[in-house]
């Protein structure tokens, strides 16, 4: 059986129109196809030059192009179509909803570039907060981006003005928001977090049981890294309302100790123990001026007599407290041996009625 490809019609067109359409489309595939190899590849060569920014732009080009060249050849194709009014006014509203998500899509994926920029620029100026905002930045640019385009695509449709539009989607707008009443409190809370600036990417925060690292800031939540390596989440209307200690931009680190000797000390090696205790801290490594140490016979315990330890270590870094905290500690042992000063540990004296030294009257016999 012979087709004759200028008579035989389906939908009303001829064969070799159909063929056109599908033609076009085919060949623009196969062009967005090389097309990706070769931005893919160019990408390649910036990045070994160390131009990210280039090379960014360039995948980000790769990733949309297939879908920019099928809504470019769509139209193209559909010229060589007999089409009727309505099928006319469907086709044509098809090329401008293929045209508005192509340009959407790729806008979407060049957010990429903007991110790779301002992220370099919070490098450089070595600011918490701008490393904080540049993800939010990036997510603000992609939402507002899908608005815009989902506008576009109902004004394509419906034919209609973009206020008309807006005005229409007012009342499932307050639909929507009162069913999102948690996410847009969590949004305040992020505006409330952005305004008060209570901690940065990359520092130590303590919220209730959660100690962590701030390792990223976003418009609904926060996540911080744990001590263990856990990733917690919380969401920023509920951090908000929470007590947070920011524990990276402490000053110092207030130590506190108590030295417990036995209560048989007579009162000169007591007295001997602060006076060394407060030569061993006189000038210490890490010390401020004005916060000077403290040392104090302060009470008499359950079982030893009690001197208070009290100072200050500049800056609030932990392991170089730690590493001073050793070399002071080995240095009062080593100086309580030599004097003959003894800690004490927990005891407990039983005095029993027949004692010499401690008589106790008996119980009187009924």
């Amino acid at each position: 059986m012979n087709i004759d490809w200028n008579t035989t019609l389906i939908a009303g067109n001829e064969l070799w129109r159909l063929l056109t359409l599908f033609g076009v489309i085919t060949i623009a595939m196969i062009a967005a196809k090389l097309g990706k190899a070769a931005l893919l590849q160019a990408a390649n060569r910036f990045e070994g030059h160390g131009r990210f920014l280039v090379a960014t732009g360039l995948r980000a080009l790769a990733k949309s192009i297939a879908f920019a060249a099928v809504a470019l050849a769509f139209p193209i194709g559909a010229a060589f179509l007999n089409m009727g009014d309505a099928v006319g006014g469907i086709v044509r509203a098809t090329q401008a909803v293929l045209i508005s998500l192509a340009v959407g899509f790729t806008l979407y994926q060049m957010v990429d570039v903007v991110f790779i920029w301002l992220h370099n620029r919070a490098v450089r100026s070595g600011s918490g907060m701008d490393n904080m905002l540049v993800p939010v930045v990036r997510t603000s640019l992609r939402v507002t981006i899908i608005i815009l385009t989902l506008l576009q695509v109902a004004q394509s449709l419906t034919d209609k003005p973009l206020t008309s539009i807006i005005a229409g989607l007012g009342v499932g707008g307050l639909a929507v928001a009162l069913a999102a009443q948690d996410t847009i409190k969590h949004f305040f809370g992020s505006l409330v977090l952005f305004a008060d600036k209570p901690f940065q990417v990359g520092e130590r925060v303590t919220v209730d049981a959660v100690d962590g690292t701030i390792e990223e800031v976003g418009f609904r939540s926060t996540r911080i890294r744990t001590l263990e390596g856990h990733l917690v989440t919380i969401p920023n209307g509920d951090l908000a309302n929470k007590t947070i200690i920011n524990i990276t931009r402490r000053p110092h680190i207030r130590h506190r100790s108590v030295f417990s000797i036995t209560y048989d000390t007579p009162p000169a090696k007591v007295e001997r123990a602060i006076v060394l205790l407060k030569e061993l801290l006189a000038d210490h490594e890490g010390m401020d001026a004005k916060f000077p140490p403290r040392v104090a016979f302060h009470e008499y315990g359950a079982a030893s007599l009690n001197i208070l330890v009290l100072f200050w270590y500049h800056p609030g870094d932990y392991w170089s407290y730690m590493g001073f905290l050793e070399k002071l500690n080995l240095r009062i042992l080593e100086t309580f041996n030599r004097e003959g000063i003894d800690f004490a540990f927990p005891t407990q004296t039983l005095y029993l009625a027949g004692d010499s030294k401690r008589p106790l009257p008996a119980a009187p016999r009924v």
